[in-house]
Parts: C-alpha cells; structure tokens; sequence
C-alpha cells in the first residue's frame, strides 16, 4: 500500500512552500517523501520534482495554441490530466514501490477541488492504484481578521471535504507573518454563541437565521478546525505531520518489528 498526500487550498495560500519545508523536514529526520508537480502553471520549484505535470501539458502551451484565459487554460489541462491518468499517471506511478509516500502539490483553482470533479477522479484512481489518500487544506492565516471571514473560510474547506470524500487536515498557513497571534487563536477553539453575536453584529438582521444555519454547521458537525503552522518551528511542522500520519494510517498495515539481541547481550 502507497500513501498520497493532496496539497489544496486558494492561490496564494502558500501549498508550494509548505511542501518545500516539509521536504526539507523529513530529508533532516531521515524520512523519505517524494513531491509531485500537479501545477500546470508553475515552473519553479524550491523541492526537487519526482514527477511533474508539465511532462504531459503545460498552461503556457494551452494558452497560446488554443487561445484560452489563464483560468480557462488551467482547467483544460487538468481535463487533460483526467483523460491520461491510465496512461502518464500509472505509468509512473510505477516508479514508486509499496509504502512510498508521495506528496501531490496541487493548482490554486478553487473550483478544481470545490466542484469540478477532475480531483476527485484523481484521488478515485490513486485509491484504485491502493493509495490511502489525505488532503491537507491550507488557509492564509492573514486572511483570518474576523469572523466573517472565519467563516468563509470553513465553508470553502468543508467544500473541499465533501467534493473530495477524504480525511482533511485544515491548516492556517503563515503563522510566522501574523502580528497578532491572539485575534487568530480565537478562531481555533472557537465558541459558537460569540461566533453568532459577531455575525449577527457585522450583519443586517435579514441574515440571522442564515447565521444561526452556518454556525450550527460548523459546530455542531464539527466537520472543519485548524491548525496553525509556523514553518519556522520544526515542532510544528512535526505536529501538523503527525495529524496527517494518524489521518492517513500511516504505517497501520505494517508488521511489528521485533530487535534481536545477542546472547552477550541479554545477559548483560
């Protein structure tokens, strides 16, 4: 059995850093990881690629030769991808034996893991390949400055959640670059009835009944939390790798190893 990690969340969000880091992270405890290129966009990398999508299209090409928009042009190539996944995908997946882990960093497009259905037809066929599959939804924590916004955010994530059918873990990205890290750790246990004051403070009173709606959803569901992630600390980058592990079931088919000792040994 593989294991196969999805990178998702809006542009900008910061998927290819996190994957850089987490790269560097587990080369220094000694963890293999391989990091795949899904971005028909991107051409730089801070990672090296063990495959990259550019292999089968790229959004420059689409562009130019059948004259589409930047948005347009990336979800054609991801179609593309859809339409060769028997093809490029499995063979190379071929490439990596049992128990290997691959992290997938993914386009920015909400709508390529919201309601297009091309993700979810990835993440079917890697399942069908005998991948475990988890999805890690990044979120800039900057963009976390009021309940509102709080809120948008869970609903975008928890999208994700019922679009892709996978174990999530919701990450708030960029912790190092909050100034205030008090307004945010308010939105990381938060309770519903002060999530429902502000709400129905910042809103007109037509929308209370909404309010109420969304709150319950996220509350009483539990469906959507966060956790902060400081690329900084090594301990939170552990922690937040430890999340997606217990997530994926990393590990949990493997047989118990047991050390032999000599005899000199045991008797010391």
């Amino acid at each position: 059995m593989g294991y196969a990690l999805l990178v998702i969340g809006p542009a900008g969000s910061g998927k290819s850093t996190y994957c850089s880091s987490l790269h560097q992270h587990c080369e220094a405890t000694g963890r293999a990881i391989h990091i795949v290129n899904l971005d028909p966009a991107a051409e730089n990398f801070d990672y090296p690629v063990a495959m990259d999508i550019w292999e089968l299209i790229s959004l420059d090409d689409v562009m130019e030769e059948l004259g589409l928009g930047p948005n347009g042009g990336l979800v054609y190539c991801m179609e593309h991808l859809e339409e060769n996944l028997d093809e490029w995908l499995s063979e190379e997946l071929e490439n990596y034996m049992e128990d290997d882990y691959l992290v997938f960093d993914c386009p920015g497009q909400i709508e390529l893991f919201s309601h297009v259905p091309v993700l979810k037809n990835f993440v079917e066929h890697l399942q069908r390949k005998n991948f475990n599959v988890c999805a890690v939804y990044l979120l800039d924590s900057q963009f976390i400055t009021d309940v509102t916004k709080f809120i948008s955010g869970c609903m975008a994530s928890l999208s994700a959640m019922v679009q892709l059918e996978l174990p999530h873990v919701n990450i708030l990205s960029k912790m190092d670059l909050v100034t205030r890290k008090r307004d945010i750790e308010d939105y990381l246990n938060p309770e519903p009835q002060t999530l429902l004051e502000e709400l129905n403070q910042r809103m007109g009173p037509q929308f209370q009944k909404l309010n109420k709606a969304l709150i319950e959803l996220v509350d009483q569901y539990s469906r959507v939390c966060f956790v902060p992630l400081d690329l900084r600390k090594e301990s939170c980058i552990q922690y937040v790798l430890s999340q997606i592990d217990n997530c994926i079931q990393l590990g949990e088919d493997a047989d118990v190893k047991i050390k032999d000792f000599d005899e000199d040994e045991d008797q010391d």
